[in-house]
C-alpha cells in the first residue's frame, strides 16, 4: 500500500521539504543497525559510472556550403566514422548521422567514440571530413555549438549487475574486460558496477526506474526509453537518451581497452519512496550482492563466485603518485596504459578513472593504490587473485548521485509522473 504519491513528493520538493538520501546513505544507515521508515524518506537517488559500451550519438553537422556538396557517403569525426541519414540532406551543406562510443578512430588506434564524444561536451573542434556521393572530400571544423543537435542514446545502460573477469589459461588474452592484455593463470582480475550504489540494484523489479523516467545521463537530464537491448528479468538495463548540451563532461570519456578504445557513462536515478516495499529493496548491500567470475574468453564461462563487497570495501578510489619514487622509464608503463590519458608525466586527477591500472603497472612504486585481493571458490579449489583493473568508477558514480540529491534538494528536478 502506497504512503504517498508522486504528486506529493513533488509538491514537497517545489516546497524544499523533500527528504533525500543517496542510496549510499541508506546502506550505512543499514550496516549501523538502523532500519529506515518509508514515511521518513521521500526521495532515494542512486547512482552507476563505467564503461558503457551500448552508447551512440546522434548529430546535425554543418559539413560544407549549402551547394557544396549533394549527400555525404561517408563521414569522418576526428577520424571516428559516423554513418549518415536517413536524411539525405540534399545539397543542404549539413549531415545528419549516428557514431558510436566504441568505433575507432582510422588515424589513432586509441582514439574513438569515447573520446571524440568527451571532446564535443568540452566544446573543441571537431575535424570534419565527408566523402560525397560523387567523391569530393570537403573538409571543416564545428563544435556543440554549432550544431543542430548533440544527443546521445544509450541502448543498454546501468546493468543491475556485471561480471568479473581473469584468464585461467598461459596465454595472454585481449578483450575489451581489461585495459591491457589479461596475463595467466589467475594473474588478476577486472570487474565492473558499483553495488549498493547501482540504481537497478536498488530498484531491482523497475517499480519505478522505467519507461519516461527522468534520470541524469552525464549530468544532462535525460529520459529513460525503456528497457536496454540485453535486458532481461534477472539482468536488467535501461535505455536512455540525453541532449549533449548539458552534459558534464567530467561524467564521459574515453576509456582504452586491449581491444581498443571504449566508451564510459555516468547515470543517476531518483527513487520515489512510494511505499514500504520500495524503501526495502534500496536496503541492499554490497555483501549480498552476488559478483560472477568469469573466464575473460567469455561470459558464459563463469568459473566461480564472489560478492561486491570483496571488490570495494576497504579500498582506495584513487591512486597516489609519488614524483620522488619515478624514475623517468624511457617506456613508462603508466603513460602506456593508463586508460583515460590521465598520465603525462605528472597525474590529472580530473582525468583519472580510479581504475588501477597505474599502481599494477609502476614497477618502482611510485603509484600506491590499494586495489584488494580477491578469494573466490573454483571446484574444490580456493583462487587468491589481486584485483589489477576496475572498469567501473565509484567515485564519479558517488558524485553523481549526489549531484542528483543536490538538484531535487534545491526543486531542480522533479519525480517523473508516470503513476
Amino acid at each position: 500500500m502506497n504512503i504517498r504519491n508522486i504528486e506529493e513528493i513533488n509538491q514537497k520538493i517545489q516546497r524544499g521539504e523533500a527528504t533525500v538520501l543517496t542510496a549510499e546513505e541508506v546502506s550505512n544507515l543499514v550496516r549501523d543497525g538502523e532500519e529506515p521508515k518509508a514515511e521518513d524518506i521521500d526521495v532515494v537517488t542512486a547512482g552507476t559510472c563505467g564503461i558503457m559500451s551500448g552508447t551512440a550519438a546522434v548529430f546535425h553537422i554543418p559539413a560544407g556550403e549549402p551547394g557544396s556538396f549533394k549527400k555525404a557517403k561517408k563521414v569522418l569525426l576526428n577520424g571516428v566514422p559516423g554513418f549518415s541519414g536517413p536524411c539525405p540532406n540534399e545539397w543542404l551543406g549539413s549531415v545528419d548521422l549516428i557514431a558510436y562510443g566504441t568505433s575507432h578512430s582510422i588515424y589513432d588506434e586509441e582514439y574513438g567514440g569515447g573520446f571524440l564524444f568527451k571532446d564535443i561536451v568540452e566544446g573543441k573542434d571537431i575535424e570534419i571530413e565527408v566523402e560525397s556521393i560523387n567523391g569530393e572530400i570537403i573538409k571543416s571544423t564545428t563544435n556543440i555549438n554549432e550544431m543542430g543537435m548533440a544527443r546521445m542514446v544509450g541502448t543498454r545502460l546501468a546493468f543491475k549487475n556485471y561480471t568479473a573477469f581473469l584468464n585461467p589459461t598461459e596465454e595472454p588474452v585481449a578483450s575489451i574486460f581489461n585495459a591491457v592484455d589479461m596475463e595467466g593463470p589467475f594473474k588478476g582480475l577486472s570487474f565492473s558496477g558499483c553495488g549498493e550504489l547501482n540504481p537497478l540494484q536498488n530498484d531491482p523489479g523497475m517499480k519505478t526506474i522505467k519507461t519516461g523516467t527522468k534520470v541524469l545521463l552525464c549530468g544532462s537530464e535525460g529520459i529513460v526509453l525503456g528497457s536496454g537491448t540485453r535486458s532481461a528479468p534477472e539482468k536488467p538495463n535501461l535505455m536512455i537518451a540525453a541532449d549533449m548540451v548539458d552534459m558534464d563532461p567530467h561524467y564521459l570519456g574515453g576509456f582504452k581497452t586491449a581491444a581498443g578504445p571504449e566508451v564510459f557513462n555516468s547515470v543517476a536515478a531518483a527513487i520515489p519512496i512510494l511505499n514500504d516495499e520500495i524503501l526495502k529493496n534500496t536496503f541492499i548491500l554490497n555483501k549480498d550482492i552476488q559478483l560472477p567470475v568469469a573466464d575473460i574468453r567469455g561470459r558464459h564461462k563463469v568459473l566461480g563466485f564472489t560478492d561486491y563487497a570483496s571488490v570495494w570495501s576497504d579500498n582506495d578510489e584513487r591512486p597516489v603518485y609519488d614524483p620522488e619514487a619515478c624514475l623517468n622509464c624511457g617506456v613508462c608503463m603508466v603513460r602506456e596504459r593508463c586508460p583515460t590519458g590521465a598520465y603525462e608525466g605528472t597525474l590529472n586527477e580530473g582525468k583519472c578513472f580510479g581504475c588501477g591500472m597505474c599502481a599494477s603497472s609502476c614497477q618502482h612504486g611510485a603509484f600506491e593504490m590499494k586495489r584488494g585481493e580477491l578469494k573466490f571458490k573454483m571446484d574444490d579449489e580456493v583462487i587468491d587473485v589481486p584485483i589489477i583493473c576496475r572498469q567501473s568508477d565509484i567515485k564519479r558514480a558517488r558524485e553523481l548521485t549526489g549531484e542528483l540529491k543536490k538538484r531535487i534538494l534545491e526543486g531542480k528536478f522533479s519525480i517523473s509522473g508516470w503513476y
